[in-house]
């Protein structure tokens, strides 16, 4: 159901995306539909707008692959993810000719994305923390949340930072994301 919602989105934007277009691209009925998503076609472009998050944040863990350290793995991350998110067709042409419209719905949802990134984050993190590359006593899950929020903005929206120099990436995670919780 998703994924014919996306393919809709893909094809005529939001605005345009009706229930019916995304039945029949699921290969469903219009009740299914409601049946799924109660909230009908606003549940349905939220819920669409989290899967591909989550799809997006997932494909790009796959991709990255094992690191040593938690500094290693968002020193590869963060130009990764706004690369990937430049190059996102879908996301591009929505955000080009409709922005009004997904800002609301990523808004919504950033909370879940959020949740699954730090989700993500909190394995590395004790990894680190069991090999002391972490000062004693870091809350993890709020530091994991924390990372997360932060790398999501800069992959969004790097402002002063240049995403594509690895030297200024690396001083960006060693002094501002994970400058407060290294061992020293």
């Amino acid at each position: 159901m998703l994924l014919g919602t996306y393919e809709c989105i893909a094809r005529v934007g939001i605005a345009k995306t009706t229930v019916e277009d995304a039945a029949r691209a699921a290969g469903v009925s219009r009740a299914t539909v409601y049946r799924l998503f109660p909230g009908g076609r606003d549940e349905l472009l939220r819920d669409t707008v989290a899967w591909e998050m989550a799809r997006f944040f997932a494909e790009l863990g796959v991709e990255l692959g094992p690191m040593p350290d938690f500094c290693t793995f968002l020193e590869h991350a963060l130009p990764l993810a706004r690369e990937r998110v430049l190059a996102h067709a879908v996301l591009q042409k929505v955000l080009e000719t409709e922005p009004e419209r997904l800002m609301p719905l990523i808004t919504v949802e950033q909370h879940h994305v959020i949740g699954y990134i730090a989700g993500y984050f909190l394995p590395l993190l004790e990894h680190d923390r069991d090999a002391g590359l972490l000062r004693p006593g870091i809350d993890l899950p709020r530091c994991a949340e924390y990372v997360a929020r932060m790398a999501l903005s800069l992959i969004a929206s790097p402002g002063r930072h240049d995403l594509e120099d690895p030297e200024e990436v690396r001083r960006l995670v060693h002094r501002e994301l994970l400058g407060g919780v290294l061992a020293a």
